[in-house]
């Protein structure tokens, strides 16, 4: 049987690689999250750099969210990054989900992010 870990590697470089090929040179909406936080960045790998990131470590997202760990973070966080995106002019990324399973916090970032003006 293979670890817990060493199977988040694997689907890791399944997702980066599946990316690679047929992102078409848009930008990719990667995220990652925590046991207490969620991060989520739009990178210009072309370029070498970020666009726009948003996490639940901001001090305004403290503010308003009781944690940091949950959907309804990581919807916010959705939320944030779409409107960091369409104000930086993009409006096509690519989802990079990392080596995390598409459901729960993640999946919540994701449809936030659409319902923000962000397809993919």
């Amino acid at each position: 049987m293979a670890s817990t870990q060493k199977m988040f590697v694997r689907r890791k470089k399944s997702v980066r690689r599946n990316i690679a090929a047929g992102s078409g040179g848009r930008p990719r909406l990667s995220v990652f999250r925590s046991g207490r936080h969620i991060y989520a960045q739009i990178i210009d790998d072309r370029k070498g750099v970020t666009v726009a990131a948003a996490s639940t470590v901001e001090k305004d997202a403290r503010a308003t969210l009781k944690k940091g760990a949950n959907v309804a973070a990581a919807g916010e966080i959705g939320k944030r990054i779409a409107e960091r995106a369409l104000k930086a002019g993009i409006k096509e990324v690519v989802f990079d989900r990392g080596g995390y399973r598409y459901h729960g916090r993640v999946k919540a970032l994701a449809d936030a992010a659409r319902a923000g003006g962000l397809s993919f």
